[in-house]
């Protein structure tokens, strides 16, 4: 059986896990299908995409059962393979943005962190536990720590206990916290107010942002200033930039 589906619904797709009764893990057939899925969306004219799960748990991570069966060589290929499937959330053109109902532990946790935005309802939680046994969540800590900063990452690694979803919402792991049954329309509206515009220019945008965040102040404004100079001289840039000026409503290129 599949471990997740991919549906559209005009301009937004939809994947969702659907592997509750293991609790939606990480495993490497699951972080593939989820690898191809985002290729897909990646390369479709959609204007963004939305992760979700189904069951009691968003996600639990990495298939432990599945771990202990790997040697060092296969263990290496799961954690090559996860990181593979989150940066491409990074650098597709699309804003992707995780629709999370409940718990989200390890990579689980991870794969919130690394879309773009994320809405949780009430119930939602997020844990990387891997510090109160004998494995440190050392790869969904690169995500993790960019989120919230390095002391609250520190107290979520070493601890492993659970936040709760104001918590997330605080500490930036989360855009917005919502009634559990107000999710579906807060993450609808999101969508909505991210995707007005130029599509090209907000992926470029989105791309250059992650691309600037690992460089120093100087090298990020040099790149920084490149790219937007030819975005607002070119394309949809200057077109947003001629239509302000002319005082008529932009036509972007789809």
């Amino acid at each position: 059986m599949p471990a997740l589906t991919s549906t559209r619904d005009g301009d937004v797709v939809t994947i969702t896990l659907t592997a509750p009764e293991r609790r939606n893990p990480l495993s490497t057939s699951t972080l593939r299908e989820l690898g191809s899925a985002l290729d897909e969306a990646a390369a479709s004219d959609a204007l963004a995409v939305v992760l979700a799960s189904t069951g009691s748990v968003w996600s639990t991570g990495h298939d432990l059962k599945e771990m202990s069966t790997l040697d060092e060589t296969s263990l290496r290929e799961l954690f090559t393979t996860c990181t593979r499937v989150m940066r491409t959330i990074e650098t597709m053109p699309q804003p992707v943005v995780a629709r999370v109902h409940a718990l989200a532990t390890a990579a689980g946790c991870q794969l919130v962190a690394s879309c773009d935005l994320a809405v949780a309802g009430a119930s939602a939680r997020f844990a990387t536990p891997g510090g109160k046994g004998g494995l440190f969540c050392h790869t969904p800590m690169v995500a993790v720590a960019r989120n919230v900063g390095r002391k609250r990452a520190l107290e979520m690694a070493l601890s492993g206990d659970e936040i709760d979803a104001e918590t997330a919402a605080d500490w930036g792991l989360v855009n917005q916290v919502v009634p559990d049954d107000e999710l579906d329309g807060a993450v609808a509206e999101l969508v909505r107010r991210v995707t007005r515009g130029s599509r090209a220019s907000k992926a470029l945008g989105k791309q250059t942002l992650y691309a600037q965040m690992d460089l120093t102040m100087d090298q990020a404004y040099d790149m920084a200033i490149d790219v937007m100079a030819r975005n607002a001289a070119t394309g949809d840039g200057a077109e947003g930039i001629a239509a302000f000026a002319e005082k008529r409503p932009p036509r972007f290129a789809r």
